[in-house]
């Protein structure tokens, strides 16, 4: 078959090794296993495939790619060209790597060391020329210890190729656990225990309780399971760090969320009662999967299953609890105690953490061991204590050991305090402190954009703590975090304010309120609050993040001393007007006035030099954006989305030079004006689904930025706008169609036949959505 028909198909794993050796072996032994669970594979390998470059598109019709290093891997300047491909496929869209070291091992991959790391110099002289050397082979080296850092397997480990193919099968028909956790130690039998329960209950509604202490694995445990089984459910939600969100106003939003992501469709809950009752009502009779995690003793959200013959039969309810006292239904649920890993696991988690291994170094391997029995069998402390170890010196290891046995068993959160006083430097700390309690939830980006403007630096300072295992990268890049871990940095913070008050950086304001002294640099306030602080100036002078989230008050009084912030977060608040007259905040760089649905009009934006973010989005009665908005010359994000009463744009926003991501969905009074459009040059992202547009102006098509443009439930249109769009994009006149990634419009076309052969020629063009 050629590579030309090859292409038309999608992949489920592609094979990428080197040699015709490991082909006629290994390789082939794979892929036949895999071909026989029903599998599509795709060999990928330097004599069969010369000159294709597997990026586009092959790698995107794939799920997997597993790459199998062997001693000859690095003398191939294809591989390694194609394992930078990989990664990069990897990062851009989240898909499985999974790594073979086949008589090799793997630190000598990871290290570039030994005769793997010999030939990769030589590989680099013979494929790079001049200056251009050093280039090619720090990137060649950062792609392999990037692989290598992947849960994997070597074959030293498996008594024959049989038991190693074998394993790899299974693995990859689980992948879903491998969504779960980095390193899926011992996962697969506890899964498989869980919905075998599952299976035999399938038309009855099926309540499971995953109940033990913090750090067994509850929220791992429920997440493998959730990603196992939700291709099964059409409605489906998993809520997760319930424990963390408090207050009645916390649960009413877990109770939205609940029902979004069921409905789809947001919905307000006003209160517990109305709550209660909206959700039996519109998901009553649903087949659902629920997984409620980390649920606390008090939390609300405990009626959702009590007198469940409302649930539609068929039904999943998962709940994570250290409570086992709440799991009382009388009848139709089963409770699953997470034990803790056997010395065997523990080994091979703490190895994979410490040595990116399944097994220790021999040189460490008593050392290991020793650490294993002081972490008791914890998934979570052999996590953070084997990420501490990761590529340390044995004085280290010693250190740390010295530490872990003067620690009982039972004391989960000294253990874990071991990592945090193990941190190179002080502003490392302070970082995982401010994470720990402002920055769970938020926006990675978000968070470094803040600490960044406070004098801290951040980008290091988080990759570190993220090498760590002391903060996650959650879904939608925002910043998660062990409730043991935050419950730890908050107790930490809080025994800093009474040591030494005048260095505290952090405050909230109902417990710490006198301690507000010339460190000060948070400060979230709730409602109940704000009167304190409007008679609390001392408070105000070296304020940086100000969130004032349900602000009852008109305006911002004079009183809080804005100058120095760097975001300003009023969120939901009862602003008619942000302030009364112009402020110049030469630090500002984010502005979120979202759900303020009185607020009429903007405030004056000349002062605001350095603004970057200005969030505007459901403010129902908003009828006017200040003309100033075209001064702010480093502004990246304006979101007026559902601003309903904004009937137009002033023109000062088509002059922001700056601007890369635009939002005007729901803004159903607004047009894009074609003349003015074509001024946006750095635009990037425009979303504009149900808007007053009825033609979409050329100069954003051609724009040599766009790369996402949104055009969804338009229903005033011109019928044939699509074709016309399409033509501009292949205009020679117009952009080079390779910027164009995706298009997105839910409008019945009756013009297909005249698009077909066009996009065709769109060789560039990602997706489009009709």
């Amino acid at each position: 078959m050629s590579s030309s028909s090859k292409l038309q198909r999608r992949y489920d794993v592609l094979i990428n090794f080197n040699g015709e050796d490991i082909h006629r072996k290994f390789v082939s032994h794979l892929d036949s296993a895999l071909s026989t669970v029903g599998f599509t594979t795709f060999l990928h390998e330097e004599n069969t495939m010369k000159g294709m470059n597997i990026q586009e598109p092959i790698l995107n019709l794939c799920r997997v790619a597993i790459v199998v290093f062997t001693k000859t891997y690095s003398q191939s300047s294809w591989c390694l060209n194609q394992l930078q491909q990989i990664i990069k496929w990897n990062e851009t869209y989240c898909r499985h790597v999974l790594p073979v070291y086949y008589e090799i091992q793997p630190s000598d991959v990871r290290l570039q060391k030994g005769d793997f790391g010999k030939a990769l110099e030589v590989t680099a002289q013979q494929t790079f020329s001049g200056h251009h050397q050093e280039r090619g082979m720090s990137k060649w080296s950062q792609a392999l210890t990037k692989a290598a850092n992947f849960f994997g397997w070597d074959e030293s480990n498996h008594r024959s190729d049989a038991e190693l193919v074998e394993k790899i099968v299974k693995s990859v028909l689980n992948l879903p656990i491998l969504s779960a956790t980095k390193f899926p130690v011992g996962l697969h039998s506890r899964v498989e225990k869980v919905i075998g329960t599952i299976k035999n209950n399938s038309t009855k509604v099926c309540i499971i309780g995953i109940c033990g202490e913090g750090g067994s694995g509850k929220t791992t445990l429920a997440r493998a399971i959730y990603h196992q089984i939700q291709l099964r459910f059409t409605e489906k939600s998993f809520i997760e760090d319930i424990g963390q969100v408090g207050g009645i106003k916390g649960d009413l939003r877990l109770r939205e969320q609940l029902l979004l992501d069921i409905l789809k469709t947001k919905v307000e809950i006003p209160s517990v009662d109305m709550g209660r009752s909206m959700i039996r009502e519109r998901l009553s009779g649903k087949r659902m999967l629920i997984v409620l995690d980390d649920v606390p003793y008090c939390s609300i959200l405990l009626d959702l299953w009590d007198r469940f013959k409302w649930l539609g039969g068929g039904t999943v309810v998962i709940i994570t609890t250290r409570d086992e006292s709440i799991l009382t239904i009388p009848q139709g649920y089963s409770v699953f105690r997470t034990k803790l890993m056997n010395a065997k696991e523990s080994l091979e988690l703490l190895s994979w953490h410490a040595f990116r291994e399944a097994k220790p170094k021999e040189e460490y391997y008593g050392l290991a061991k020793r650490v294993v029995h002081n972490c008791g069998g914890l998934p979570l402390a052999l996590e953070v204590i084997g990420s501490t170890l990761f590529e340390r010196t044995k004085y280290i290891w010693h250190s740390v050991l010295f530490k872990l046995e003067k620690i009982p068993r039972y004391n989960v959160i000294e253990k874990l305090k071991i990592s945090f006083d193990s941190l190179s430097n002080q502003m490392e700390r302070y970082i995982f402190l401010d994470v720990c309690c402002f920055f769970v939830g938020k926006g990675i980006a978000y968070a470094t954009k803040i600490l960044n403007g406070c004098g801290v630096e951040a980008n290091n300072g988080i990759r570190v703590l993220i090498e760590r295992s002391l903060i996650k990268v959650k879904k939608n890049n925002k910043c998660g975090m062990h409730p043991l871990l935050q419950e730890m940095g908050i107790t930490l913070s809080r025994e800093i304010s009474l040591k030494e008050p005048g260095e505290n950086r952090r405050l909230w304001f109902h417990k710490d309120e006198k301690y507000g002294t010339k460190a000060m640099h948070w400060l979230p306030l709730n409602q109940d609050q704000v009167q304190l602080a409007v008679n609390s100036e001392y408070l105000f002078q070296k304020l940086r993040w100000i969130s004032l989230h349900g602000f009852s008050s008109e305006y911002l009084h004079n009183k809080f001393y804005v100058h120095d912030a760097i975001a300003i977060d009023l969120k939901h608040s009862l602003l008619r007007l942000v302030w009364k007259e112009p402020q110049v905040l030469r630090s500002l760089k984010v502005l979120n006035l979202s759900h303020c649905k009185y607020l009429t009009t903007t405030p004056d934006f000349t002062g605001l030099q350095s603004l970057e973010q200005l969030i505007l989005k459901c403010c129902p009665r908003l009828r006017k954006v200040h003309q100033s908005i075209g001064c702010l010359g480093n502004l990246l994000l304006l979101n007026l989305k559902d601003c309903t009463n904004l009937s137009n744009l002033p023109r000062g926003i088509y002059k922001l030079k700056s601007l890369k991501t635009l939002i005007l969905s729901g803004c159903s009074k607004i047009d894009l004006m074609e003349k003015d459009t074509a001024e946006m040059e750095s635009l990037i992202t425009l979303i504009a689904e149900n808007t007053a547009v009825k033609e979409l102006p050329i100069s954003i098509v051609s724009s040599k930025s766009i790369g996402y443009i949104s055009l969804g439930r338009f229903e005033r249109l011109s019928p044939n706008i699509f074709p016309s769009v399409i033509r501009s994009w292949i205009s020679p006149t117009m952009n080079p169609i390779s910027y164009m990634h995706s298009f997105c419009m839910d409008i019945e076309d009756n013009n297909w036949d005249d698009i077909a052969p066009l996009l065709s020629t769109l060789r560039n063009l990602r997706s489009v959505l009709v």
